[in-house]
């Protein structure tokens, strides 16, 4: 008895970008890019297959970092969120280590006025606890301040002149040198004594869990 044939299936035509190295697996890092950017859209997995075309399973894998996606998958993904296939893969650069301030970067003055100027020498883009000022009072020059957050005090070191700072009901009065810590959740002044330009590097340490 014959045996009857059975035509062959027709090989899929993978789109270009799928060709290249289908195979190769690609870094964990594109794994976790997968996660938050499906997360920054609000979608879930199932919103995400069925605009990736992958299933839910493998996308699920993916994201849990059980699965490093082929560039195939990694394109059709690429797609539906609307990217490259470059900008979903390609492993961002660090950035500088080191955060440089200029002296003359007038973006860094927080405050300059004839009697008082504020350099902020800490970088102004990040969430922080700690902040550093430079601080300039010129004669006459008083820096009064609100309360801060719960919590807070501020450090003051003198690197020139004669200065008075007022804190919580008590006074002191420091020279070129000479440092203080006192509580800045409560109004606080410092006022320059002295016929000359004082300067002084100010530490703000805010309380955890103020902010």
């Amino acid at each position: 008895m014959a045996t009857k044939r059975v035509p062959a299936a027709k090989p899929r035509v993978q789109p270009a970008a799928e060709l290249v190295a289908t195979s190769e697996p690609l870094h964990q890092v594109v794994c976790d890019r997968v996660r938050d950017k499906r997360k920054s859209r609000g979608w879930t997995l199932e919103q995400l297959a069925s605009l990736s075309g992958v299933s839910r399973s493998m996308l699920s894998q993916i994201e849990r970092g059980a699965a490093n996606p082929t560039l195939g998958v990694a394109f059709r993904i690429a797609q539906a969120f609307g990217l490259s296939l470059g900008d979903l893969v390609d492993t961002p650069r660090p950035g500088p280590r080191i955060d440089l301030i200029r002296a003359d970067d007038r973006s860094f003055l927080f405050r300059d006025d004839p009697l008082v100027r504020i350099r902020t020498l800490s970088p102004l883009h990040l969430e922080k606890d700690v902040e550093f000022y430079e601080l300039t009072l010129r004669p006459g020059g008083v820096l009064t301040s609100s309360p801060h957050f719960e919590g807070t005090r501020e450090f003051l070191t003198i690197e020139e002149g004669h200065v008075r700072v007022a804190s919580a009901g008590e006074s002191v009065e420091l020279r070129k040198g000479d440092s203080c810590h006192y509580p800045a959740d409560v109004p606080h002044e410092i006022a320059n004594l002295g016929d000359g330009d004082s300067v002084a590097f100010l530490v703000d340490i805010y309380g955890r869990g103020t902010r």
